[in-house]
């Protein structure tokens, strides 16, 4: 059987990639040939993807003298609208794929937040070409199923694979009955050493994730920011601990390198703060593995701290963080901070505290629970 799988938006998104690698041996397992479209080719050949999963590149060809070229073309240049000439590209590349049984989403952000439909358009193509359709490793928000539009896209797929409760309970309560509940395939993803790794002291550094994305968030101008500064105040002033700064995404839109150059250029004399290379995921959670605590933004930096069983705050902002955390813990309370909910700059410090008081219990409970609850990704039921 042979599946293409889409929304894989580069490597550059580490969580993507992880996403990808842990996914292709699952279905391997299951018998299944995996084929996957990228939006960057390049950034998937720079971490060393293409070679363990046959890519394709999104393509950007068209029928120069067709009319929807022309229309689509126009509403570019007149109304700067991009959606017409994306969906062309995107229609044509799918007409021309070769038979595939299957057609799977593992974008576990693409149903998240809001309706979009360029998602019905592009799962629709491959609909009428006659695939089965599955959205694997999805986190929707339980208020996007009231939007009609968007209940009904996901009711048409054949198969949906919920990677924490609150979305699962929420599409079961809407009546969706081919629903499967498993883990985000990432929490299976193996470790490989990374070049800065002999700088890391276990038990004396603290890792520090921050994504520019959830300032979109914040209520109050600069409170994240702050909420670092002040949080890494709080490390260095209080204790002798290091402190590492970890980026998870490196894409030009998003990229936490940003934010985290700016904390390392205003900490970096005190000699005590080590700003981590980008590097490929297996590498990103080998650093994050050699953490004592981890504070981060990114739900796969979480994944690979939660899997490697440190203990970790999430300034979270969406129902992904507080679903994967529920599972886990049984709460999110003290484990996730909302985003939304910062008002003051020692707010993060206060939740900071509470995980740094009971660190030892924590790990031990991690140590425990972890390896329970990825055992499904090991033993999934024959799907296929």
């Amino acid at each position: 059987m042979r599946t293409i799988l889409y929304v894989h938006g580069g490597s550059g998104n580490h969580g993507c990639e992880a996403i990808l690698r842990t996914l292709t041996p699952i279905f391997k397992d299951q018998g299944v040939t995996v084929t996957a479209l990228t939006a960057n080719i390049k950034e998937d050949q720079k971490t060393g993807l293409d070679k363990e999963v046959e890519i394709i590149p999104l393509s950007q060809t068209f029928n120069y003298k067709s009319l929807d070229f022309a229309y689509a073309y126009m509403m570019l240049k007149l109304f700067h609208r991009p959606e017409p000439l994306d969906r062309l590209a995107r229609k044509r590349q799918i007409e021309s794929l070769g038979n595939y049984n299957w057609a799977i989403a593992i974008g576990g952000d693409t149903y998240s937040y809001c309706y979009s439909d360029s998602n019905t358009y592009t799962h629709n193509l491959f609909r009428r070409k006659g695939m089965k359709t599955a959205l694997w490793g999805c986190s929707i928000d339980p208020e996007l199923l009231e939007d009609n539009r968007a209940l009904e896209d996901i009711k048409n797929f054949d198969l949906i694979v919920a990677r924490e409760s609150i979305t699962y309970n929420a599409l079961k309560a809407k009546g969706i009955s081919n629903l499967i509940l498993l883990p985000d395939s990432a929490f299976s993803l193996n470790t490989e050493p990374h070049p800065q790794r002999s700088l890391m002291e276990k038990d004396k550094t603290i890792g520090i994730n921050v994504s520019p994305l959830i300032m979109n968030y914040q209520k109050t101008d600069g409170v994240t920011l702050d909420s670092y500064q002040n949080l890494m105040d709080y490390i260095l002033d209080s204790t002798d601990n290091k402190i590492a700064l970890i980026p998870h995404v490196v894409w030009g839109s998003s990229d936490d390198r940003e934010v985290l150059n700016i904390l390392y250029d205003k900490y970096k004399s005190t000699n005590r703060v080590i700003l981590i290379e980008d590097a490929n995921c297996m590498q990103l959670k080998d650093i994050i593995s050699q953490c004592r605590i981890f504070v981060c933004a990114r739900t796969h930096a979480s994944i690979a701290a939660y899997s490697t069983c440190v203990p970790t705050l999430v300034l979270g902002y969406s129902v992904k963080a507080r679903g994967i955390a529920k599972d886990i813990f049984g709460t999110d309370e003290h484990y996730v901070l909302p985003v939304q909910a910062l008002e003051q700059g020692n707010q993060l410090v206060e939740a900071y505290k509470w995980i740094e008081e009971r660190e030892n219990n924590i790990r031990l409970y991690l140590s425990k629970v972890i390896p329970n609850y990825i055992a499904p990704l090991t033993n999934i039921p024959k799907i296929f």
